[in-house]
């Protein structure tokens, strides 16, 4: 936990916080902050700065609050994620959340398991969950949009034209043989598919809404790596 996240509820009054919980946890057994201690504090959806303990124990961590500074701008990115598997969803959304993504849709496809749609780590609590821990990670207090699209061609064909604005599309897809543009500053939406890729006929549809294709090579990444590797060499 590289910024310790408050959210509005922890606010006992504009420049003093009480925390619980995990975060309690996290700042006695990992920070060891004791009394007249600074930590680094941020207020979700607002500003940033430092956190004066105040007490810590058991029962609670109060901070006299300071936040002069504001967080770092989002990437121009949407991200249109094919669900990955439970074991890993946890990771990818929090990665997306640290590498400062606008917006995150979760999007049906061929390969995408119906089961995956059931995992309790799909229910918003948990999704919510992971894209605070990536703000954490990345020292930023701004959430990004996340949505759901369980249906693949109506979101295809009615709503990725709207969200391509006059932006770049860009479709992650092995085989292609597409470079990735440089274009700092400007919207960006990028498809990664499952870790197998597109089936063809969704590469079509994307490529039909406006994507055009992007490889990253003839190695089969997994989809937190291959976000990564994507976020980096586009911005």
């Amino acid at each position: 936990m590289n910024l310790l996240l408050l959210l509005p509820e922890d606010l006992i009054s504009p420049d003093h916080a009480r925390l619980t919980g995990r975060r309690l946890r996290h700042v006695r057994e990992v920070h060891r902050a004791v009394v007249g201690e600074d930590l680094t504090v941020g207020l979700l959806g607002g500003r940033m700065g430092r956190g004066r303990v105040l007490r810590v124990d058991d029962e609670g961590l109060e901070l006299a609050l300071s936040l002069d500074g504001e967080p770092p701008p989002k990437l121009p990115l949407t991200l249109l994620i094919a669900v990955p598997r439970p074991k890993v969803l946890n990771r990818v959304v929090a990665a997306a959340a640290s590498l400062g993504a606008a917006r995150i849709v979760l999007l049906n496809a061929w390969k995408v398991e119906k089961a995956y749609w059931a995992s309790p780590l799909m229910k918003p609590e948990n999704l919510r969950e992971q894209l605070l821990l990536g703000l954490e990670q990345a020292k930023d207090t701004v959430l990004p949009e996340l949505r759901l699209a369980r249906l693949f061609r109506p979101f295809v064909e009615d709503e990725l034209p709207g969200l391509l604005g006059g932006g770049t599309g860009l479709l992650a897809h092995p085989g292609t043989g597409g470079v990735a543009p440089k274009v700092l500053g400007a919207p960006i939406t990028l498809a990664i598919g499952p870790e197998g890729g597109w089936i063809e006929a969704e590469a079509r549809s994307l490529t039909e809404a406006g994507l055009r294709p992007l490889d990253l090579g003839p190695r089969i990444l997994r989809t937190e790596t291959a976000l990564a590797a994507l976020v980096g060499r586009l911005f």
